[in-house]
């Protein structure tokens, strides 16, 4: 029997991990907007990141691939050897992006950045050429931390993260001249340098056990080819998930009242974030404990379940109160008119931390089943499901594009969640068929 508390100790430390990842940007981005010229710098800052967040993305799923597949010696350095080619795949994806005829042709013909912006984006791209490995490299270790319950010191590493950051902001701000898009990128590629160490001094111990351990713990050593069966859906999942905040954007400045909608939903995204922020790091806890056979499932559905009925019963708290206009006019900055536009479109996104939560516990099932291609076609089906809402609520029924985008998340997130909960019920009927007969 899995304890509550033992889960919850387990989860804490992860939670609070996305929950200081999600005040990265925006704090990087109030220290750009301190910086001369801020308009170009934060333009500059936010596509630089953006074209690296778009590298990195098929690497971040190697926190779920350490922590599901690293048994022993073999397994350990076979995946071992997997996440250090796709480091240099991706990194040298980045040094040919920055290539200057590769670089104009992506900037200034595919994205048509205005020449002063695109010439900040090339230099802040330049600094951030570490990024993708440096991810990739952090990922694979923190899911060892993850596989053996040391949940903390993940913790611990991104709490490094945001102080070499901070130390780094600061230094060149004082010290230097350089733009304040410079800066921000330097900040970004010096955090996660020093997380990516910090892992690896943290989970030495770890792997030294591993190492001196039997070779092959499994009935089978773990192959190149089963890795990349097994890892390839989950990074194709996470580049499909980037389409969707092009997909909002893309309507909405095609919708009615196109400024606002488009200058209220990051403050909303971000409102919403910080309660399904826990729900995100759910999907390891759910593979590290629910049990190689689905032993611990009911124990941490459970657990789930409140988790997320709690989530969306606090955010629904901010939001239908009097504390929501003082949330999005005084702590988010937007004038009285903008705040009281995001009320609705806030409002109709209550329900996404307690999906945020289910989703995570399906997926985990199906990543410890081996069945991965699952959740890329479930998340293929949320981003289907944005797009169709958004078409007939902006293009037919001539939808606020706020309100159309929220309303489309909530049936794009649904529509994930359904096929993954009928998707498992036909994995149990089939799986119960034979006894049947």
């Amino acid at each position: 029997m899995l304890s509550t508390r033992t889960i919850l100790a387990f989860w804490l430390p992860l939670a609070a991990t996305w929950l200081m990842m999600s005040v990265e940007g925006p704090y990087v981005a109030a220290i750009t907007a301190r910086m001369p010229e801020a308009a170009y710098n934060l333009a500059a800052y936010g596509v630089a990141f953006s074209l690296a967040w778009l590298v990195e993305s098929p690497i971040m799923m190697l926190l779920t691939a350490s922590n599901t597949l690293v048994r022993d010696r073999q397994s350990f350095v076979a995946l071992r050897r997997f996440a250090y080619r796709l480091n240099g795949i991706l990194t040298a994806v980045m040094v040919v992006g920055i290539i200057p005829p590769v670089f104009h042709f992506v900037t200034g013909t595919v994205m048509g950045l205005p020449p002063e912006v695109a010439r900040l984006v090339h230099i802040g791209a330049a600094i951030l050429i570490p990024w993708p490995a440096a991810i990739g490299y952090r990922r694979f270790y923190q899911g060892i931390l993850v596989r053996h319950r040391l949940t903390r010191r993940v913790a611990y590493g991104t709490v490094v993260r945001l102080t070499s950051m901070s130390l780094t902001a600061a230094v060149l701000a004082l010290t230097t001249t350089i733009h304040g898009s410079s800066i921000g990128c330097a900040a970004l590629a010096v955090g996660v340098v020093m997380e990516a160490a910090a892992s690896r001094w943290m989970s030495r111990h770890v792997v030294a056990a591993i190492l001196a351990g039997p070779e092959l713990a499994g009935p089978a050593p773990l192959a190149q080819r089963a890795i990349l069966r097994f890892y390839y859906p989950l990074a194709l999942t996470s580049v499909i998930s980037l389409v969707t905040g092009p997909l909002l954007t893309f309507f909405m400045g095609r919708s009615r009242s196109p400024i606002e909608s488009l200058a209220v939903l990051p403050v909303v995204q971000s409102l919403v974030f910080l309660f399904r922020s826990g729900g995100v790091a759910y999907q390891e806890a759910g593979v590290a404990l629910s049990g190689r056979h689905g032993e611990h499932d009911r124990e941490v559905g459970r657990v789930a379940r409140w988790l997320g009925t709690g989530a969306s019963l606090a955010l629904a708290v901010i939001l239908f109160s009097p504390l929501a206009p003082w949330w999005l006019a005084g702590v988010s900055g937007l004038s009285p008119e903008l705040a009281d536009f995001a009320v609705l479109p806030a409002r109709l996104l209550v329900l996404l931390p307690a999906m945020e939560y289910w989703l995570s516990f399906q997926r985990s099932r199906f990543i410890l089943n081996g069945q991965t291609r699952v959740i890329t076609i479930a998340t293929a089906c949320e981003v289907a499901g944005i797009a169709i809402v958004l078409g007939l609520g902006i293009g037919r029924f001539h939808m606020i594009g706020a309100v159309a985008g929220s309303a489309a998340q909530i049936a794009g997130r649904l529509a994930a969640n359904l096929f993954l909960f009928a998707a498992a019920r036909f994995v149990a009927a089939r799986a119960t068929a034979p006894a049947k007969r």
